[in-house]
């Protein structure tokens, strides 16, 4: 993957809550915005995990470290996904 140096200005404070060394606070601010180009759903799980590094599961996990839902579905979407599932299940018996 081709990548770029970019050089960020940023308060002290910001710099000491992202872990006190710019290797952890390049990790972080890299991982802060995949996740928010995911939650925005400029990106797929996929690409997320691909410009983090790592694998789909793992970018599942990390995710469920951060408090954010992989799967998430309005009440009506998993009632629905759910009667999919049921009639795949009969078609299929």
């Amino acid at each position: 993957m081709e990548t770029m140096v970019l050089e960020v200005t940023m308060p002290k404070d910001l710099f000491t809550m992202l872990g006190f060394s710019k290797s952890r606070a390049e990790e972080a601010i890299r991982e802060f915005s995949v996740l928010g180009l995911y939650l925005e759903q400029r990106i797929s799980a996929g690409k997320a995990a691909e410009l983090l590094g790592i694998r789909k599961r793992e970018f599942v996990r990390l995710m469920a470290r951060r408090g954010i839902p992989y799967f998430d579905y309005a009440d009506e979407e998993l009632d629905e996904e759910f009667r999919t599932f049921d009639e795949w299940k009969r078609a299929s018996a």
